[in-house]
């Protein structure tokens, strides 16, 4: 009946019905724009300046890049260690029964972040003895306010492994992720300790402010030059559509608003208020800015191949399922550490989750799934696209610098964790960040860099909307060429990728002249 007489509908489902249309319409308009028709597959696109670029531009650009790279990393040298320490060592005499251990930590501000409190026992006994050992130890953290007031809180206990061999390894007393007091005592006690020990060695760990001072620099910093090349690069494609970008340059358009937030402009909000909030808001940007960058590479390299058919279900579902697993057990193991410590400063994932083990074997299993579609697109995407002119540039240009930036990356893991990198404590060691400044700034600097160079060489070029376009299809990757114009297995493949008959006037010129 109310198909028959509409007029009679309820107001409520009218709007309903309304509002899903407009819904309807704004999903198809959306596709249409970022997912082109099949029939529609040869449409022009918006130029990129990688087609202007000569060879001496070419090196030009990676010069400029080492250059910005090697600046942070000489400021981060130059600049304070991440973590400062201050001992305390207690004499126990031989002891047999272990007595509750009192530690008062050194006046903190919030400008410390974080805090740490470390054991290494020293056993009263031959150094080529090796031994394993389970005990209870059991921990109380008291606050201690400006006024001088203690605000006690409840005993938590938690069962460790005592490690030793030459020496015995550390342990993980304490560890709390923001700091509600400007000082803390920490009364720790240990049950079922039968080796004879020696000496007891405490140690606080903080960041030390002069490192958060500078943190807090160039991350604005940071912060103020991706909002400019975020700006800039919108700006130089305000001139055409979207329909008409290019693959590389819509996923710009996403990876440079999610490097302002892996920047973190909310940090110095960690600073102010005495929350855990801030940081998990941190982990979860950085999160998600690299997983973005994982999925980035996975669509240019099957998206230039396969123009104007990337549909959601075959080309998008499986490149976000694999980098979707990624980001949930990064993201999970982040949570999870957070919310606990929340409770329990004891909690350490790695040591009292006894899912760890299969959540970091889940972890390998999906990376090595990803390197290998991976590589599988690259090879596929080189082997047939290679002799397809301005297209293997692209492929040619990203896989470079891609390249050099992955490197790198290795490069900074292996000098920090060295063969500890696949061991378990290599999630827990990235817990603590960085050991020193140049850590901190080479991993900033070499991700936002890295998008710069990119968002600069595909963003059109100034006089763009006068040059040719370029249609997105390896059997017309030309500059608005005619079949005349294009010139195959001659010297003029090495002059700027420019059109128009003065520009080889003059090549010809400079060659003669030469």
């Amino acid at each position: 009946m109310d198909a028959e007489y509409p007029a009679f509908e309820p107001p409520l489902c009218s709007e309903l019905k309304h509002l899903c249309k407009r819904l309807q319409e704004a999903y198809r308009e959306l596709k249409e724009d970022l997912t082109p028709f099949k029939d529609d597959r040869y449409y022009r696109l918006a130029p990129m300046r990688l087609y202007t670029l000569s060879k001496r531009h070419f090196v030009l650009v990676f010069v400029v890049f080492f250059v910005c790279f090697g600046l942070t990393v000489f400021v981060g040298i130059r600049g304070p260690r991440v973590i400062q320490t201050s001992a305390a060592n207690f004499s126990l005499n031989n002891s047999k029964k272990l007595k509750p251990i009192q530690i008062l930590s050194n006046p903190l501000s919030t400008y410390n972040q974080q805090l740490w409190l470390t054991c290494v026992v020293e056993l009263d006994q031959s150094k080529e003895t090796s031994l394993q050992t389970n005990f209870l130890m059991t921990v109380k953290v008291d606050g201690v306010a400006q006024d001088g007031t203690t605000i006690h809180n409840k005993v938590h206990n938690r069962t460790r492994t005592l490690t030793c061999a030459e020496k015995c390894a550390e342990i993980i007393v304490v560890h709390l992720g923001y700091l509600n007091y400007t000082q803390y005592t920490v009364i720790v006690g240990f049950e079922h300790l039968n080796p004879p020990i020696k000496e007891m060695n405490f140690t606080w760990k903080t960041y030390d402010p002069a490192f958060s001072k500078l943190e807090i620099w160039f991350r604005f910093v940071f912060v103020v030059l991706t909002f400019i090349v975020t700006c800039l690069f919108a700006h130089s494609l305000r001139k055409f559509s979207m329909r008409d970008w290019g693959i590389e340059q819509k996923w710009m358009s996403i990876l440079l608003p999610l490097l302002l937030l892996y920047n973190d402009p909310f940090f110095p909000l960690s600073f102010l208020v005495n929350s855990w909030f801030p940081g998990m808001l941190d982990d979860l940007f950085q999160s998600v800015f690299l997983c973005a960058l994982l999925l980035f590479w996975l669509c240019v390299y099957h998206g230039i191949r396969v123009q104007g058919e990337r549909k959601c279900l075959t080309f998008y579902l499986p490149k976000f399922f694999i980098v979707g697993l990624l980001w949930l057990a990064s993201v999970t193991l982040g949570i999870w550490q957070t919310v606990n410590e929340l409770h329990d400063p004891m909690y350490q994932y790695r040591v009292d989750t006894g899912n760890f083990q299969g959540m970091k074997v889940f972890f390998m299993v999906v990376a090595a799934v990803y390197i290998l579609y991976l590589l599988f697109l690259i090879v596929r995407a080189c082997s047939e696209l290679r002799h397809m002119p301005y297209v293997d540039l692209r492929l040619k240009f990203l896989t470079a610098l891609t390249f050099v930036v992955l490197v790198i990356s290795i490069v900074i893991l292996y000098l920090r964790f060295g063969a500890q990198v696949l061991q378990d404590n290599f999630v827990a060691e990235l817990s603590t960040h960085y050991q020193n400044s140049a850590e901190f700034l080479s991993f900033y600097g070499l991700l936002n860099f890295y998008l710069y160079t990119l968002a600069f060489v595909y963003s059109p070029s100034k006089n763009a909307l006068y040059e040719s376009q370029l249609k997105d299809n390896p059997a017309f990757s030309m500059l608005n060429d005619s079949d005349d114009d294009v010139i195959y297995g001659s010297d003029y493949e090495e002059m700027p990728l420019q059109n128009g008959q003065a520009i080889r006037a003059q090549y010809k010129e400079g060659s003669e002249s030469d």
